[in-house]
């Protein structure tokens, strides 16, 4: 699944620097794409990391160190092993002093970058997603008033006392990108997918992610998929 995510972006990525002359990707933090952050950051192939910009498609309230920082994992399991400019990255900047002036500061770097009116959406060249066995994406939780968010590119996510507030794109952006994949992987995650790909279940945050324009595309291991691949 991970060679096979590599070879994806290096060719989304060749394509989009060929054509505009740079790639820009959101990328999401969890489990299932370290073993893909870290065979890409092995890749021997030849890849543009000087005209690459890498965003977080999500991120929770926490400083930069904290073990359950998304910008930390991609730091150690990426960044510092690539030859990457710094300022071709872009974190969440959760040094703020509430979660919504931090969506708010993330909304302002994306309209700079992207050099966006007002109204605009920024397109990603790739989004990077994953789904949670509740069947999230990014932030976006089931039920959340953030699902209805037009207006807003970033949104922050107030959760509970137990998980951390989070800020998140929000889905409009999430579906103006080129390129949209899911990676899933495990058993747990079997019965969630069989409802998002199979049933399009409208209550699933992930079952929303559907690119205007883009490309929509599910990466599971066997495990995840058993539910959703044909049986004889």
């Amino acid at each position: 699944m991970s060679e096979f995510m590599v070879r994806k972006w290096a060719e989304i990525s060749q394509e989009a620097i060929t054509r505009k002359g740079v790639f820009v990707a959101a990328l999401s933090g969890g489990k299932t794409p370290v073993n893909f952050y870290q065979a890409l950051a092995e890749y021997k192939g030849t890849l543009s990391w000087s005209k690459t910009h890498l965003f977080l498609a999500d991120e929770r309230f926490l400083p930069f160190e904290d073990k359950d920082s998304n910008y930390r994992l991609l730091r150690e399991t990426l960044l510092d092993q690539i030859e990457i400019p710094e300022e071709n990255i872009h974190p969440i900047p959760t040094g703020r002093s509430t979660p919504q002036i931090s969506a708010e500061a993330y909304e302002e770097d994306l309209r700079i970058f992207f050099k966006l009116r007002s109204g605009q959406y920024p397109v990603f060249d790739l989004i990077l997603l994953g789904i949670g066995e509740d069947g999230h994406t990014a932030s976006l939780f089931p039920g959340s008033p953030v699902l209805n968010e037009r207006d807003r590119l970033a949104a922050a996510v107030m959760l509970d006392k137990i998980r951390h507030h989070r800020i998140t794109l929000t889905l409009p952006v999430i579906n103006h990108a080129g390129s949209v994949f899911f990676l899933v992987s495990g058993k747990g995650k079997a019965a969630v997918l069989e409802k998002i790909v199979n049933k399009k279940d409208p209550s699933l945050p992930a079952s929303m992610v559907n690119p205007d324009t883009g490309t929509l595309l599910f990466l599971s291991d066997s495990e995840a998929a058993s539910k959703v691949m044909p049986h004889d």
